[in-house]
């Protein structure tokens, strides 16, 4: 039991003492590409999906009749 609260109170101060947080500004950007790059990454797979489906599709229509 005693590991587990030295374990919380170093990381509590390393959390606090130590770890160098981002300014507001830094974060928004920060923020700003990741939403942007999740919405280019999720357009690709989406486009991928639907030309595998259209093509596989076909592929498997000719292929049953």
């Amino acid at each position: 039991m005693n590991s587990i609260i030295v374990y919380i109170k170093e990381s509590y101060d390393e959390l606090v003492n130590r770890v160098t947080w981002p300014d507001w500004k830094k974060l928004q950007k920060s923020s700003l590409i990741t939403g942007i790059a999740s919405i280019v990454i999720a357009l690709l797979i989406s486009a991928m999906d639907m030309l595998g489906k259209m093509t596989f599709s076909d592929i498997i229509y000719k292929l049953i009749n």
